[in-house]
């Protein structure tokens, strides 16, 4: 007896009126509250960039590059599908353009079309639409972000493929849900709907119409705003969620639900699903949002300034531990170029703890450096994260006589290169090939405190880096106070560190806040916050 396989449902996101709006969130938060339904979730994050991934993409634009544990270099969209869905994402969740056209170009050069034009219709939309599939096959519910908003350039032929792909897989099976704007008049005190009626209308003029709006707001909508666009859009009012801005991201799952939206989408999609189970959702928003007695001061030493999305992991890591431990944080950024010309007491001395972050290149480096040299001498706690611990090294081995300890990404003929290139990547220095990137296994040193913190023997972290702790310096370091808490399973590479007889002092080559958990805070940063509560106390 043939078995029929599971037909996935595929739910489309899609933005109108401008970028920022939220997409992402909007995407990870329904399936957050589907995932409380019983429901198995995927999400994927189409982006017309013509990048190949967003290993090359300016961070001071885009944010951080967020990195799965297969190594895929993504947009942040991914941290925000981890954090809500609480799974690990994969190289198909992220696709970009260019991704798309190397495999239509590559399908092409082996012969694949048997001579035909290759054309945007049916070649390239055909090829978007693979990927969807195959990221989807499996699920009961597959989420699809396709970023930037209607009308822009890059993007027709990904709105083309979305609208095909209902002839694919059949109506039925899908749901367009757009993400629109409504801006608020402070003169007349008015809710305005004329911009997402015109996204509506632009999305129904690419043959898409949508049966779910997510409308974000700066404020909270007047009344009746709901039922005019519902008139105005055609949209069932059943489909129309208002999100204004909300004390905490992770209030959103709570405000679709309350919307009514999941029940409209089971309805819609005919899914077989359960009552939500919120209560984990609730219990956590009512933990972010109380007014903690206690409070301490980051200082996150960083070089991408311009917004708060290049660090954001960071920071929601720095929250989801604090919320754990009942106490509020203020999080103060402090530029680490500055710090290159002085003032390292002044502006360190006012926080409770040190935040080093990644980053490439020798911008800034120097006052990171200092950052760590103020940590080890002041006894200041201290979490540095990739680049902050190759700074962390530096600063221990200039602080114990080795004046002219560097890192070789910033001088490659350094006398002292306690950092350095991988032999086995010498001359091989093209973007992204050559990075450690995605899950390593770290074995942990069972005496130090991260084992203590982690509990266990092994763990698997992600990487996106060139350089390395230079083993050569290993055995004069550790005389002055190194203490090696995690390296490779054969030993060749150090992943973790210490510093002997310093209240916090730790730092990893990987990034532990990817791992991190609004719910389930990773051990680094829930050790961190919990030597600065003590300390507070």
């Amino acid at each position: 007896m043939d078995i029929k396989k599971k037909q996935t449902k595929y739910i489309f996101v899609t933005g109108g009126v401008l970028s920022g709006l939220g997409k992402g969130i909007s995407a990870a938060s329904i399936g957050a509250v589907l995932k409380s339904r019983g429901l198995s979730v995927n999400a994927q994050k189409l982006d017309p960039y013509l990048n190949v991934d967003a290993g090359t993409l300016n961070p001071a634009e885009h944010g951080e590059c967020y990195v799965t544990k297969d190594g895929a270099e993504t947009d942040l969209d991914l941290g925000h599908y981890e954090r809500f869905l609480d799974v690990e994402m994969t190289q198909a969740s992220s696709v970009m353009s260019g991704r798309i056209l190397l495999r239509l170009i590559e399908d092409e050069r082996a012969g694949k079309y048997l001579g035909k034009t290759v054309q945007v219709v049916p070649h390239l939309t055909g090829t978007i639409q693979d990927v969807i599939e195959e990221a989807g096959a499996g699920y009961d519910v597959h989420i699809v972000e396709i970023g930037g908003t209607v009308g822009d350039a890059e993007s027709p032929a990904f709105f083309e493929a979305i609208r095909e792909f209902a002839g694919r897989v059949g109506r039925q099976n899908c749901l367009y849900v757009q993400v629109v704007y409504l801006p608020f008049l402070g003169t007349s005190k008015e809710t305005k709907t004329k911009p997402a009626q015109n996204a509506v209308r632009e999305l129904r003029s690419l043959g898409i119409s949508p049966e779910i709006l997510v409308a974000r707001s700066e404020h909270p909508p007047v009344k009746g705003t709901r039922e005019k666009l519902a008139r105005l859009t055609g949209v069932d009012e059943r489909g129309i969620a208002i999100l204004p801005n909300a004390h905490t991201v992770y209030e959103v799952p709570l405000t679709i639900h309350e919307s009514g939206l999941d029940a409209f989408i089971v309805e819609k999609l005919d899914l077989k699903a359960k009552r939500p189970n919120l209560k984990s959702w609730k219990s956590l928003v009512a933990q972010a949002t109380k007014e903690s007695k206690k409070s301490v001061t980051i200082g996150v030493v960083a070089k991408y300034m311009d917004n708060e999305d290049t660090y954001i992991s960071v920071f929601e890591a720095l929250k989801a531990a604090a919320w754990k431990h009942d106490i509020g944080i203020n999080i103060v950024w402090i530029d680490s170029e500055e710090l290159e010309t002085g003032a390292v007491s002044a502006r360190l001395k006012k926080v409770d703890g040190i935040v080093v972050p990644g980053g490439f290149g020798s911008r800034g480096v120097e006052g990171k450096i200092k950052a760590a040299q103020y940590a080890l001498k002041n006894k200041k706690p201290y979490l540095g994260l990739c680049l902050g611990m190759q700074v962390g090294v530096i600063a221990l081995a200039r602080n114990s006589g080795i004046k002219d300890a560097t890192t070789a990404e910033m001088d490659e003929k350094a006398a002292s290169p306690v950092i350095h290139i991988m032999e086995d990547q010498i001359g091989n220095r093209g973007t992204g090939g050559s990075m450690r990137l995605g899950n390593y296994t770290c074995v942990l040193n069972k005496k130090s405190k991260a084992a203590k913190l982690y509990g266990q023997k092994a763990v698997e972290e992600r990487h996106r880096h060139r350089f390395e702790f230079n083993n050569a310096y290993r055995e004069d370091l550790e005389s002055k106070g190194l203490i090696v808490a995690g390296q490779s399973p054969d030993g060749r590479l150090v992943e973790l560190i210490e510093i002997k007889d310093h209240p916090f002092f730790m730092a990893s080559q990987y990034h532990p806040e990817l791992k991190s958990r609004p719910m389930r805070p990773h051990p680094m940063f829930d050790g961190f916050i919990a030597q600065l509560k003590s300390s507070a106390q």
